[in-house]
């Protein structure tokens, strides 16, 4: 069994002031001159229309790890740990997007290659694993991309991600003994998530932890995906099962 600490619950009880928290987790640096530019683009962030695009597109560069030419930044983005964030070129990141890039031990936690595009509430959260993003990767509103305990999330090229979809790397308990709350028995370490080239999923579908989707292949609207799925193969259902091969 993996026993894994909520990190987030520790260094929020841990001694020290609620400034230096609040730089710990959120900022993710302790410099006060970091933190000024912090938050002068977190007021950029609410300013609404071209102003508000021209504004970010000035100021929100120098926030994160790497960020390339002509990224779009919408309104209410909310970012944690920009630092541990990396942007290729030409990346649109819609309205009320959320970018958690929390993880005490590695520097490119979130990865978005170049041309990709994240819509209205997308949220990418990482808590201690990482999410890399390929070129020309479409992600639909509401969609929720979430990897914790050392299970990543790797999507590569030209893959189509369909609205409120839910990819959830290491997002499952150990609960096997009924003497310990289910809480505290720690996360198991399912080897996280891969998607291969071209991988195209419908509305509304779930991912979990421990699945690879070959090249090509694609879930149906709706579908639960807990095993990896083969290149070119269509599955469908709950939970998915191929129903034809392209």
């Amino acid at each position: 069994m993996t026993t894994k600490t909520n990190k987030t619950h520790s260094a929020l009880s841990e001694k020290g002031s609620a400034l230096s928290k609040y730089q710990k987790i959120i900022v993710g640096d302790d410099s006060w001159t970091y933190l000024i530019y912090f938050e002068l683009c977190t007021l950029l962030g609410k300013f609404p229309g071209a102003l508000g695009i021209l504004l970010r597109k000035v100021f929100w560069p120098r926030l994160f790890g790497s960020c390339g030419k002509g990224v779009m930044f919408s309104e209410n983005t909310v970012l944690s740990q920009p630092k541990k964030i990396h942007l290729g070129n030409n990346i649109i990141i819609s309205e009320f997007c959320i970018l958690d890039a929390r993880h005490n031990d590695e520097d490119k936690v979130i990865v978005l290659g170049d041309d990709a595009m994240l819509s209205t509430n997308v949220m990418i959260s990482c808590k201690g694993a990482c999410v890399v993003i390929g070129k020309n990767v479409g992600l639909g509103a509401q969609t929720i991309i979430h990897a914790t305990n050392d299970c990543p999330v790797h999507l590569g090229d030209d893959v189509i991600i369909g609205p409120q979809s839910y990819l959830s790397a290491g997002g499952t308990y150990n609960f096997d003994r009924l003497d310990v709350l289910i809480r505290e028995q720690g996360i198991k370490d399912d080897g996280g998530i891969i998607f291969k080239e071209n991988v195209w999923l419908g509305a509304r579908v779930t991912v979990l932890g421990g699945v690879t989707m070959e090249s090509g292949s694609i879930a149906a609207a709706g579908a639960v995906v807990n095993k990896s799925v083969p290149e070119n193969a269509i599955c469908a259902g709950v939970p998915a099962r191929v129903i034809k091969t392209r």
